[in-house]
């Protein structure tokens, strides 16, 4: 895992949207980890199964339209 410490860093160098405080003369440590839980896969990683079923659409097709299309494949066959 990925971790970069900064200590006394100024409060005034930070994004507003991460500042902890308003007191811009304040000194923080910073702590950057790497997310390994989830985000974008890097090329070199790879999928799991179950990650690859987790992104796949399920079909939501009906027992009717499944029937429907199995009814269309025996008639091709009849042709």
């Amino acid at each position: 895992m990925n971790r970069i410490v900064r200590e006394n860093y100024p409060v005034s160098k930070l994004p507003e949207e991460l500042r902890p405080t308003t007191d811009l003369n304040a000194v923080v440590t910073v702590t950057i980890e790497e997310d390994t839980t989830g985000g974008e896969q890097r090329p070199d990683q790879l999928m799991t199964l179950e990650e690859i079923f987790a992104l796949r659409r399920p079909p939501y097709l009906t027992k009717e339209e499944i029937d429907d299309d199995v009814r269309r494949d025996r008639d091709m066959w009849d042709d």
